[in-house]
């Protein structure tokens, strides 16, 4: 098949959405509430797939299964299961007291919430430019997953910059015309056609090999039977552990996320959303990972680490070409239902974090629902001359999955750092505002030193290492900033602007 028609495939693909997005646009008001929440109305399978399709990114296709490839089918226990439930744990923990705030006060950020409850504007810019951070290289990730993609579909007659160039663009023109409600109902598009096409991979990898499961397990038997087992010098309890609380508690804090436990249409849906989350997830990632450990069993090689990522093979390798296109059109799917959400969601917390806190707070809500529309121009202009410069100069040959794999972790810490001293403040009234900004600052600060500061070694103590006794630092930095944020709180003073109660008193669902 020409390079033509797969990417006719992919472009039909995108075209789809743009209607759907169009189709929103015509009953989307034209204030901020309902350009960035839907005007809080999502039921349960609207709220359902647009968490599911918003996590669900370049990570997914690529990242995991070239961990599972790399490393034994492990990954799925620290996505599937222990994520999946730690996450329907944390969306009960925080996202059902953040539910509850929005419904009485009419919350849109984290930010907001936590900087009224305190009274501080700086509580609340510190918030949004933190979250900024770390989303910015996140959205970049779905950037260049999709170029990297549409490249190796098409063996270079697209080019990366091309292709991430595409992608971007039309995110850009149904996200600014549509808002939450348009991604919404494109994510339950995505996230239907995501779990389709990775099961119809799966089923049909599955037919077309001579001898089936019994061919890859002897085939894995004899090159890796490790694989067979449970645990590897890879998969230790402390990395795995290490891998799922962050992601988990780092997923709790990711704006494209978080803002959709405000946006549920009752309490019923919330709850029922939640409990239905580990099953979701478990039905994707099983798939998706056994594709990556299946490839190792059956001989494919791919030099994971250097300029290639396996799923690609093995659908060349096993499926015909237009299958391959439309599976690589639902890992496109994947990275955009992540990318329009974190572009809302970022322009959400610019406009009302930090442009209303400290430049202009007296805007109206037509100015600032077209603020927020430029502001997804400028995030998604910005990430994508970000994410082209950054493979062509910084990464050379480096694998896209490899690339994936190490920003969606470190982004991943980076929102993890944030959840304890929130979780704290939600949940504790002596929680004081020099507190919790003690305990955000701090972690992030630690986080980031012993991420991006040399190993120096002290004596037998061995500073800025990644992991200590078998644990990651990412642990070490949340740990650090609940310790911190209790300690603080206990020897300083509410403010006067600060009001303890408005978490606590009388909070139910009506």
């Amino acid at each position: 098949m020409s390079a033509t028609i797969q990417l006719a495939i992919i472009v039909g693909y995108l075209f789809l959405a743009l209607g759907v997005g169009l189709a929103a646009y015509r009953v989307t008001e034209r204030v901020a509430e309902d350009y960035y929440l839907a005007s809080r109305t999502f039921g349960t399978v609207v709220l359902l797939f647009t968490v599911f399709a918003t996590l669900l990114s370049a990570f997914t296709f690529f990242g995991g299964p070239d961990t599972a490839y790399s490393f034994g089918p492990e990954w799925i226990l620290v996505m599937g299961l222990m994520d999946g439930v730690i996450f329907a744990v944390l969306w009960y923990v925080v996202g059902y007291k953040q539910w509850l705030l929005g419904q009485r006060y009419g919350y849109v950020t984290l930010g907001e919430m936590l900087g009224d409850r305190f009274g501080s504007r700086a509580i609340r810019a510190l918030v949004a430019v933190v979250s900024l951070f770390w989303l910015f290289p996140y959205v970049m990730l779905q950037q260049i997953g999709a170029g990297g993609a549409l490249a190796a579909l098409t063996e270079g007659a697209v080019p990366f910059a091309a292709g991430a160039t595409l992608v971007t663009v039309f995110m850009i023109l149904y996200v600014v015309l549509a808002g939450m409600r348009g991604i919404a109902w494109t994510d339950t598009l995505q996230g239907a056609f995501m779990m389709t096409m990775v099961w119809a991979a799966f089923l049909w990898v599955l037919v077309a090999v001579d001898g089936g499961l019994g061919t890859i397990n002897a085939g894995l038997e004899a090159t890796n039977p490790e694989f067979l087992a449970l645990g590897s010098d890879f998969y230790t309890p402390g990395t795995m552990l290490t891998f799922a609380i962050s992601i988990a508690f780092g997923v709790a804090m990711f704006p494209q996320v978080n803002q959709r436990f405000f946006a549920a249409s009752s309490e019923t849906v919330l709850k029922r959303s939640f409990a239905l989350w580990p099953v979701l997830v478990l039905l994707l990632f099983v798939p998706a990972f056994l594709l990556g450990t299946w490839a190792r069993g059956l001989g494919l090689e791919a030099e994971v680490g250097a300029g290639e990522s396996i799923l690609p093979v093995l659908l060349a390798e096993f499926t015909p070409a237009w299958f391959a296109a439309l599976v690589v059109a639902g890992a496109i799917a994947a990275m955009m239902s992540s990318s329009d959400s974190m572009l809302l969601s970022g322009s959400s917390y610019f406009t009302r974090d930090v442009y209303r806190t400290l430049v202009e707070d007296g805007i109206t809500e037509s100015q600032e629902d077209r603020l927020g529309r430029i502001g997804v121009v400028v995030f998604a202009t910005g990430a994508l001359a970000a994410s082209i410069w950054a493979e062509a100069e910084a990464f050379g040959a480096a694998t896209v999955g490899s690339i994936l794999v190490e920003i969606g972790d470190l982004a991943f810490g980076g929102f993890a750092q944030l959840a304890l001293p929130v979780i704290v403040a939600l949940y504790w009234r002596r929680t004081t505002r020099s507190g919790l900004a003690a305990g955000i600052v701090v972690s992030q600060v630690v986080y980031l030193a012993f991420n991006f500061l040399p190993e120096t070694a002290v004596g037998s103590v061995v500073l800025f290492s990644d992991t200590y006794l078998g644990w990651g630092i990412s642990i070490y930095g949340m740990l650090v900033g609940l310790v911190v944020t209790v300690l603080v709180s206990a020897v300083t003073s509410q403010t006067a602007a600060s009001d303890t109660e408005i978490y606590f008193e009388g909070l139910r669902a009506d």
